[in-house]
């Protein structure tokens, strides 16, 4: 009898053993099933409070800074209509213009994508969108000149026809291409492609510059597309970007130096708009996809998000240089350290995805 106790009682052991193996492991268990949870409550609790800069890596895109010789946009108090649309352009250098209605869109965009030389060819030979428009319009040649007003005139409105939406055809394509006896450098913009739609019965949208495309001599093709401020005003490709160096008439590079700021201060005029975030320093940084110009290098490395449209940061690249910072300062904004805490949220997350717990 005395030895059954004894057994019992060893048994009682080994239950109260278990017992709390059991209990530890379904509380492991529960605690790493609602990891996700805890962390997103626990942020405060664990790492403290206050708003944690976020640093996530975003590359940036090297961007050249190309000249363009020519303007071109539509007046908006024009009709805009095909027998009446006037247009403002102006030109550094000499150039010809030409005009076609009723371009297909698919056969234009094979013919931009040609080598230029084969482009110049078809100017030579006048056979410059050959068979691929309905209408041939003016052709100017002009010399560099100021704003300047011309009117485009549909020769005959009855026989254009671009079919029911989605059309298959361009209302208009107005192509400024230089004249130039020497040989253009590589980079050089060669030509400007206007692309423009006119709103008539079939598509009411108002009339507007759908595209427009730059041609260098080097054969590469680019879409313009304008970057928009902080007061939501575009900056198009006829607007140049704020300037390094406030200060007006620094033409040597002793002046430029002397000029350069070494302090963490401002150096923009009233003309230049400061960054949304610090409201300190001038905005140097223009996001990708959204395009928004908002931003100073300082602030740059505490965004994920755009703080305009709040849509994720892909890319970015700079519109000035961002002398206004010291070197160890622009180098920190780039640099996109990962915090303790950020370093424990990811281990978290792999090892959340491995034990297959979402």
């Amino acid at each position: 009898m005395s030895t059954m106790l004894v057994s019992v009682a060893e048994l009682s052991n080994i239950f109260s053993v278990l017992a709390v193996l059991i209990c530890f492991c379904a509380m492991v268990l529960f605690i790493l099933r609602n990891m996700v949870v805890f962390r997103l409550h626990g942020d405060e609790f664990v790492f403290g409070g206050g708003v944690h800069p976020v640093q996530p890596q975003i590359p940036q895109m090297k961007m050249m800074k190309v000249h363009i010789p020519f303007t071109f946009k539509i007046q908006e108090s024009s009709k805009s209509s095909y027998n009446d649309l006037q247009c403002t352009l102006s030109s550094q250098v000499n150039y010809t213009l030409h005009s076609f209605w009723g371009v297909s869109i698919r056969e234009l965009h094979l013919f931009l994508w040609r080598p230029w030389g084969a482009i110049q060819t078809a100017v030579r030979q006048k056979s410059l969108l050959s068979g691929y428009c309905q209408q041939q319009g003016i052709t100017l040649q002009k010399g560099p000149h100021g704003d300047k007003t011309i009117t485009m005139q549909l020769p005959s409105p009855d026989s254009l026809d671009l079919g029911t939406p989605p059309r298959l055809c361009y209302p208009l394509v107005i192509f400024l291409i230089r004249d130039d006896t020497e040989t253009p450098h590589p980079d050089e913009t060669v030509a400007l492609i206007n692309v423009v739609h006119i709103k008539d019965s079939v598509c009411t949208l108002p009339t507007s510059i759908l595209a427009q495309y730059l041609k260098q001599a080097n054969g590469q093709l680019s879409c313009l597309k304008p970057l928009y401020l902080a007061n939501g005003n575009p900056l198009g490709y006829d607007d140049e970007p704020p300037s390094v160096f406030c200060e007006a008439g620094l033409n040597s590079e002793a002046d430029k130096e002397a000029a350069t700021p070494t302090a963490w201060g401002p150096t923009c005029t009233s003309q230049e708009q400061l960054c949304v975030v610090c409201q300190y320093f001038p905005l140097s940084r223009a996001l990708l996809p959204c395009r928004h110009t908002c931003v100073c290098a300082s602030c740059f490395g505490k965004l994920d998000r755009c703080p305009m449209c709040r849509s994720p940061i892909r890319s970015f690249f700079c519109i000035r240089k961002e002398d206004y910072l010291p070197v160890e300062a622009r180098s920190s904004s780039d640099a996109k350290s990962v915090p303790l805490h950020r370093w424990l949220l990811q281990w978290n997350d792999r090892l959340t995805d491995f034990l297959g717990f979402h």
